[in-house]
This record gives C-alpha cells, sequence and structure tokens, in this order.
C-alpha cells in the first residue's frame, strides 16, 4: 500500500511534465505528419504554425480539419463499384482524331485533349447539345418539366437544396415521379441541406422520395466541414441531363428581386457525354448508401443529339484528386489568343497564377469576370490582395455589377469551353467534388462568349492603380484573409 501511495503521490506531483511531454510529442507528431503530406507549401507552414502555438488545440484541429482521411475511405468503397454504364452508340473521339471534327484554327486544341485524356478516365464523345440557362428563371422550368416527364429514373444531386417555395416546386414533382413508379434518388450535400431550416430532407421522405445526405456532419467529426459535395446533377431516363453552377433556391429567380438575388449559369445536357454526368451521380449515390445504380434504367444507349465534342470532369479528394486543376493549367497552357473567365470565387494558387501570367504575356488576351459585391466578404478581401500578381504582368480584371453572379465558365480561343460546378480556388481544386464538363466546338463557345461578353460590358474594369490605392488598414484586412487561402 505505502508504495502504490508513493507513486500516486509521484504522479500528482508531476502529472504537468507528462502533460507537457505528451503535448510536444502530438505536436512533433502532427507537425511532421503537415511537412510530409500536405501538398502546398503554405498549408503546411500555417498548420505547423498553429499546431504550436496553440498547444494540443491545434493538433486536434488538425487531426479533424488537416488530414484527408476521406481520400483513402472513398478509394476503398468506390473501387467496389463497377462501372455500369453502357457504351453510348456514338464511338468515343481520339484525341489524336480530334482534328477531323475541327476546324485548322482550332487544331492546337488537340493537344489539350491528349493531355485531359492523361487526367481523366473518361473519354471525348461527340454528338453533344450542350445549352446554356441563364438563372432559375430559364433552369428550373426546364428541370422541373424534365422530372415530370421521367419514365424509368431520375438521379438527382444537389450542394444546396433549399426548403422554400423552389424547393417545394421540385419535392413535389419528385413525389409525382415516384407515385408513378420512376426510380427516384435524391443526394443532398449534408451541409448544404443546413442552409435552410427545417432540412429539406425530412420533406422528401416524407413524400415517400429516397434521398441520402452526403457525408453528414456530426459533433465528433468535423472533419465533413471541408469535403463537400459540390456537384449540381440531374439525370433523367439516362438521357438528359442538367449540370452547371446553379443550387435549389429561391435566390435564383433573378426576375423576383429576391432578398439575396444570385445570377447563374445552368447546362442541359443530351447526347453521349450524360452517361458521364450519371456515372458521377451513381458513383457518389454508392459511396453514400452502398447501392448501385445498374441497367438499362439509369445507363441506356445514348445517341447523338448535337455537334459538340464534350467530356465530363469529375474532381475531388479522392481520386479525381485536382484533375480540375490540371486541365485548368493545361487550357491556359494552350491558349493562343483568348482567355475569358467567370468565376464568383477567385483564390487561385501560385502555380494557376503563373500560368495565367504566361499566357498574358505570351499575347493571349485574358480576361476575369468577377462580382464586385461578392456573398462572402473575406473571399472579397483575400481576392483583392493578391490581384496585383494578374494585373502587373496583363491579365485584366473586370468587376461586375450586382446582383452576386455564380456563373463558372471558362472560354479558350472561341472553340473551347468549360462548364460546371468549380470554383478558382482552393477548395474547388482541392478540397470539394465538383463535376465540370471541357466542350469543343465553335457554336457553343460563340453562344457563352455572347453571355461573358454581356456581363463584362455592364462591368468596371479594375487597374493595378485600383488596387495599390487602397488604405492601409484595408490592405492589411485583406493581407491577413489571404494568408488563409489555402483553407478558403
Amino acid at each position: 500500500m505505502r508504495r502504490a501511495a508513493d507513486i500516486l503521490q509521484l504522479l500528482d506531483s508531476g502529472w504537468h511534465y507528462i502533460a507537457a511531454a505528451l503535448t510536444v510529442f502530438i505536436a512533433a507528431v502532427a507537425s511532421i505528419h503537415a511537412v510530409l503530406y500536405k501538398r502546398d507549401s503554405r498549408a503546411a507552414v500555417l498548420w505547423v504554425g498553429f499546431i504550436w502555438l496553440v498547444p494540443l488545440l491545434g493538433a486536434i484541429l488538425y487531426l479533424m480539419l488537416g488530414i484527408n482521411r476521406l481520400k483513402r475511405h472513398a478509394m476503398s468503397l468506390r473501387g467496389e463499384m463497377e462501372r455500369y454504364s453502357s457504351e453510348p452508340s456514338i464511338p468515343p473521339c481520339a484525341p489524336g482524331k480530334l482534328q477531323e471534327l475541327l476546324p485548322p484554327d482550332a487544331w492546337h486544341l488537340c493537344g489539350l485533349a491528349e493531355l485531359v485524356s492523361r487526367v481523366v478516365s473518361q473519354r471525348l464523345v461527340p454528338g453533344n447539345s450542350i445549352e446554356p440557362l441563364v438563372n432559375g428563371e430559364e433552369a428550373y422550368p426546364a428541370m422541373l418539366a424534365a422530372i415530370d416527364a421521367a419514365q424509368k429514373s431520375v438521379g438527382f444531386a444537389s450542394y444546396i437544396f433549399d426548403n422554400d417555395e423552389i424547393g417545394g416546386k421540385f419535392v413535389e414533382a419528385l413525389s409525382r415521379a415516384t407515385a408513378r413508379g420512376v426510380e427516384v434518388r435524391v443526394l443532398v450535400d449534408a451541409t448544404g441541406a443546413r442552409y435552410s431550416f427545417p432540412p429539406i430532407v425530412g420533406r422528401l421522405r416524407r413524400e415517400g422520395v429516397t434521398v441520402a445526405r452526403f457525408l453528414p456532419t456530426v459533433p465528433w467529426r468535423p472533419i465533413f466541414i471541408n469535403l463537400r459535395n459540390h456537384r449540381k446533377l440531374l439525370v433523367v431516363d439516362g438521357i438528359t441531363g442538367f449540370t452547371g453552377g446553379m443550387n435549389i433556391r429561391a435566390g435564383h429567380l433573378v426576375r423576383a428581386n429576391p432578398k439575396r438575388a444570385v445570377q447563374d449559369l445552368h447546362f442541359r445536357v443530351e447526347g453521349p457525354v450524360v452517361a458521364h454526368l450519371q456515372e458521377a451521380f451513381a458513383a457518389d449515390w454508392f459511396f453514400t448508401t452502398r447501392e448501385s445504380l445498374r441497367g438499362e434504367t439509369w445507363f441506356p444507349q445514348l445517341d447523338c443529339k448535337g455537334e459538340t465534342i464534350a467530356r465530363g470532369l469529375s474532381d475531388g479528394p479522392d481520386e479525381d484528386f485536382e484533375k480540375l486543376r490540371w486541365t485548368i493549367l493545361g487550357a491556359l497552357s494552350t491558349a493562343k489568343r483568348s482567355v475569358l473567365i467567370v468565376t464568383p470565387y477567385f483564390l487561385p494558387d501560385q502555380a494557376v497564377i503563373s500560368a495565367l501570367n504566361v499566357a498574358a504575356m505570351r499575347g493571349v488576351d485574358v480576361d476575369i469576370l468577377l462580382p464586385e459585391k461578392n456573398n462572402l466578404s473575406y473571399m472579397n478581401w483575400a481576392t483583392a490582395a493578391i490581384l496585383w500578381q494578374v494585373l502587373e504582368r496583363g491579365c485584366r480584371v473586370w468587376l461586375t455589377p450586382p446582383p452576386f453572379d455564380h456563373s463558372k465558365l471558362m472560354l479558350v480561343d472561341g472553340h473551347w469551353s468549360l462548364v460546371g460546378s468549380g470554383n478558382w480556388d482552393a477548395r474547388s481544386f482541392r478540397l470539394n467534388f465538383e463535376f465540370n464538363v471541357e466542350c469543343y466546338g465553335r457554336e457553343l463557345a460563340s453562344r457563352l462568349e455572347t453571355l461573358a461578353r454581356e456581363k463584362q460590358k455592364q462591368a468596371r474594369q479594375i487597374t493595378l492603380k485600383d488596387v495599390d490605392s487602397r488604405s492601409f488598414p484595408v490592405k492589411v484586412r485583406d493581407g491577413v484573409a489571404r494568408l488563409f487561402m489555402p483553407f478558403l
């Protein structure tokens, strides 16, 4: 007993030494992990500094937020999923033969097609129709009509699905489809579902619609605050698809002048590339529910519907890591005449900034359209702190007036278009699941450029002088916000 009492007394008197040693050990292990596995050196420096400046808490937050455990988890699950899509009736377009389908002034884009073919598993397919839909006024009626016409299946994924007037219309359409015997699957991101209360998920379930939440967040697993499903996908009968940047919320009905109006672009997709949209949805559904969507109900044969050559690009913090970023870098290096970018969030890393600058210095016209007033103030601040890096080398930046423009678009040389859900920031490049479509074709690019140039006509060009004239306190504020770029 005396010996046990001595041991307890020793532990009681030295507990703080043990706690200190344990804290140092945990900080060292976390720091080593950050140094070895963080690809972005700035993120590694920030995490290491935070780990040591905020003892124990810093290491715990790194464990929960800094380690991409989802990558291995996603790969282990998705590796079990077979590819259930059937081959479209239109043969794929090999990058080497793309030249036969493009005019001579676009032949240099064949190199870009070859690059993307080495980055993604999907193959280019001709014979697609990609129709832009402006704001909710055009997108929502088309989507609702497609759901009401569904005969076999509806696969629907959205980051935000608000429980408002518009959300209610989609619930009703999905419920009607379910009542008709249509196989309906709805996937809502668990974080995005909380943008309105009560969440739409309960309402869907009460209407008999099969619905699941992507990566539900719970207090002891806040890692999933980041790794969100930002994709917007609707595929009806495996034949008609919709994708782009538009969530399901009343704010996208701009003409109704809502309190928080949001401009956006969405796209109706028909042709063989619809199979790529369906594959992305099926993979996410399997990842979430372990249910496999297979057969003609979900993957029918697809015929030619238009003249656009296209390919779906899935990107995310799993086996699809940084595919969007590589595609953008390839497009910037390929451009010969023009690059036109429309994005709500512009926080590219140094490699992308360098690619933009190199393109401008080669004589390429690089125009970047950003919203003058962002829906997230800190994004405006961080963006303001980096604009000088592209302005000083000849890129042109334009600020579009309210309402906030959530559109995502990239055009190269009047022939290549990139549309979808991805933004120009670390969250889209590294942290979230995104879906985009790369398109080859003058007609689509011309239509999209017309839309973008109309935005540009109303925009205000910002110069290097404008950026330099900010007051000192504002520069400090913006600079501090910039430090958190790897996490924004």
